[in-house]
């Protein structure tokens, strides 16, 4: 039988729980090593410390321990060796395979959804942000929870909390449920006073703009060379989660109020998705997206295209957007550099990307030029002029992969 991961803890050895030995599998996709780059990333910003590495290729998951009963004795060998407290696999696992996985190795098992909780619920510092990660956390918990209750299918009364012959499944069920409810009615009501401040802009016509992009893309950089504000901007996975916006003076007669948001990433958790949907809006309503790509990223395509799937599934892919090539001082994965700082534009004289530097600020007059030309368009379009009477920056307020 092999040791487990509590016993280990009272043996006085809790350093184990910063320990993890990693797994991923290749089921044949074509950008396997950068998934693998990037979940190595994810752990890092979880805090953990990579203890071993294990990696296999199969044609489809075992329906009981994903990933074939030779490769979790792999796993189970290393976590013994790399005196390991947790497994973290990059892929989604059922409650039955996490379940049996832990069993066979001996130690705490995360999947790639749980893995992104948490780090959700480490960076979350406002009201807000904290009651979307809880909420995605419970309704995470809420499909999972026969895992842990296994033991407690037996009829049990309970004193305050349970009815007569409800089981301690059903009673947690029940918490839970009422738990959701209350956090949810309080996003409700988040929700409304966001509607409250995009009315107040919308009525002093002022211009929005909403950074997007893939999580580390170097979205806050780029917010806090525009505005001198100082938000939170680090080499790390979802450095970002609470949304802040400042007023940006472009020119006599262009004031924008520009917003950080939180970064996507692929297979984003659709119970984060959900629960960062207020927050999102924010990305819904604005006039215009400056989807912000790593250009020294070797995935940077699929980035785009995972970026432009969550765009498209909280209903903000008819927002107007200009794609912001960033990292441009940073040489690809063949050591060179590709880009320079320009504009390019389309065959109708519309500007569709610029090449930056939020780092260096390379490119960034490039940038606030577009901005203009793009607010002043707007202005034509509407026949109104910007003003910002409504629209005090705000702190951070709270948002999101995202």
């Amino acid at each position: 039988m092999l040791d487990t991961y509590e016993a280990r803890a009272r043996r006085g050895t809790p350093h184990a729980f910063d320990r993890a030995v990693l797994v991923c599998l290749d089921f044949g996709q074509d950008d396997f090593d950068e998934a693998l780059a990037e979940f190595r990333l994810l752990a890092a910003s979880a805090g953990l410390t990579e203890a071993a590495l294990v990696r296999g290729r199969r044609q489809r998951p075992d329906p009981a321990l994903f990933a074939g009963a030779g490769k979790i004795a792999e796993v189970a060998a290393a976590v013994t060796a790399g005196d390991a407290g947790v497994v973290l696999v990059n892929h989604v696992l059922s409650p039955a395979q996490q379940r049996n996985i832990e069993r066979e190795v001996g130690a705490r098992v995360v999947d790639r959804t749980a893995l992104i909780l948490d780090i959700f619920a480490q960076r979350a510092k406002s009201h807000e942000g904290k009651i979307q990660v809880e909420l995605a956390q419970l309704r995470h918990l809420a499909t999972r929870l026969v895992r842990g209750w296994t033991h407690l299918e037996r009829q049990k009364g309970g004193i305050g909390l349970r009815g007569p012959g409800e089981t301690q499944l059903e009673t947690d069920r029940r918490l839970i449920g009422e738990r959701v409810k209350l956090l949810s009615e309080r996003l409700a009501k988040v929700g409304r006073q966001r509607d409250v401040q995009r009315r107040a802009r919308s009525r002093g016509r002022v211009f929005s703009v909403s950074l997007v992009g893939y999580t580390n893309a170097g979205k806050s950089t780029l917010f806090n060379a525009l505005t001198k504000a100082q938000s939170y901007a680090a080499d790390q996975l979802f450095a970002t989660l609470d949304t802040t916006s400042r007023r940006l003076h472009l020119a006599a007669d262009v004031e924008v109020v520009v917003s950080d948001t939180v970064g996507f990433i692929r297979d984003l958790p659709h119970t984060l998705v959900a629960a960062f949907r207020a927050t999102l809006e924010e990305t819904v309503q604005a006039d215009l997206l400056l989807h912000v790509v790593d250009s020294a990223s070797p995935a940077r395509l699929a980035q785009i295209d995972q970026v432009n799937g969550v765009l498209a599934e909280i209903g903000a892919a008819q927002v107007p957007q200009i794609m912001v090539w960033n990292k441009i001082d940073l040489p690809g994965a063949d050591g060179a550099l590709h880009f320079s700082p320009g504009i390019e534009r389309d065959e109708y004289g519309k500007i569709e990307r610029l090449y930056v530097s939020a780092r260096t600020r390379q490119g960034l007059d490039l940038l606030r030029e577009a901005l203009i030309e793009r607010a002043r368009q707007a202005e034509r379009g509407s026949g109104a002029g910007h003003s910002i009477a409504a629209a005090e920056a705000t702190g951070p307020s709270a948002a999101s992969a995202f």
